[in-house]
């Protein structure tokens, strides 16, 4: 994964040390829109929905003034859907670089030419979600054609060398023997691959959620391979405490301890803040202080271990140690070091 220059890394620790003590978001996660083209079975969205109260790209000036986090998530829904795209990252993004910009996707309508588009207004990583490395993914999705769309689409975006393509693997019951298959798969397109957890609190579905011996063991065999490959495979961005920890929710059924609205926190695609995607307590802008006295001082929801969640649950001091480990650059002052794992 490539290194962000020294000087950016140097904001975005700034920055981020000083939101943790003045409990302000490290993370926000802007759902530029709640429509999708994919009906996915492990998700709330999917098809059209009623986009007239969205955002408009220069809204969100004023909630990156606010908020100042040092990472931003644009997702969705399917964020692809928005025409304006660009112009909503060009808004967030601010001259000094910052912040940290990752556009989450199906990738269902990218091209090479929206790709190239979209990290020239500033986009610094595309996560693009793979269920199977194969035509399963389809089915899982309810897209037909999606991985034959991405077979063509991913190899030709990474062959731009800019080495900011990640691969999110949602492990469930249905793909947790494919864990290291789309290991491969990202290896084979010349990307980079990351897991996160199904939660059945977003569909209320557990039966995609682990929870037989026989999974348990797939995952914890799976997990060791991803371990014993990391070495010389660098594309695995999912860090080793973060992929423990992910264990760890499997196997004892939930994850206590959240920071949903302090940590981290979602903006609805019609302004709102939210703890998170699946707590749909509803804040104004400037009122993410009363989200915390209300609701994270509060919270004992132990039912997610999304991405989001598990990258900010731990200490400030492993956060940086890793977090340098695999994206910042503190060595060269070009930023061109080597990438990190």
């Amino acid at each position: 994964m490539r290194k962000v220059p020294l000087r950016e890394s140097l904001q975005i620790i700034a920055r981020g040390a000083h939101n943790w003590i003045a409990e302000r978001p490290i993370v926000v996660s802007f759902e530029v829109t709640d429509a999708c083209t994919c009906y996915c079975r492990h998700c709330d969205h999917g098809g059209p929905r009623d986009e007239s109260r969205n955002l408009k790209p220069a809204d969100y000036r004023r909630y990156m003034e606010t908020l100042r986090p040092c990472v931003v998530q644009v997702s969705g829904g399917e964020p692809l859907l928005r025409d304006d795209l660009a112009d909503v990252v060009r808004n967030i993004k601010s001259r000094s670089g910052l912040p940290y910009i990752l556009l989450v996707s199906s990738w269902s309508l990218m091209t090479e030419e929206r790709y190239l588009e979209l990290r020239r207004a500033g986009v610094d990583q595309f996560s693009v979600s793979l269920d199977f490395p194969d035509a399963r993914h389809d089915e899982f999705r309810c897209y037909p054609g999606l991985y034959a769309h991405l077979n063509d689409t991913i190899p030709r975006c990474a062959a731009h060398g800019y080495d900011d393509i990640v691969l999110n693997t949602c492990i469930t019951a249905v793909n947790v023997d494919e864990i290291n298959a789309a290991a491969d798969q990202a290896k084979a397109w010349g990307v980079n691959i990351c897991y996160s957890a199904y939660s059945p609190r977003r569909t209320g579905n557990r039966a995609y959620f682990l929870n037989t011996p026989e999974q348990l063991r797939v995952l914890r065999e799976q997990f060791e391979r991803l371990e014993q490959r990391r070495n010389g495979g660098r594309f695995i961005v999912s860090a080793p405490s973060t992929l423990e920890a992910t264990r760890r929710y499997f196997e004892t059924g939930g994850a206590p301890g959240c920071k949903a609205g302090l940590r981290f926190l979602v903006v609805t695609a019609d302004g709102k803040l939210q703890p998170c995607s699946m707590q749909f307590h509803r804040y104004e802008l400037h009122e993410q202080g009363r989200m915390v006295e209300e609701f994270t001082r509060h919270n004992r929801c132990d039912e997610c271990y999304v991405a989001i969640r598990s990258n900010l649950d731990k200490s400030f001091r492993r956060l940086l140690w890793e977090n340098v480990t695999r994206y910042l650059s503190l060595g060269r002052a070009n930023g061109q070091g080597a990438n990190g794992c």
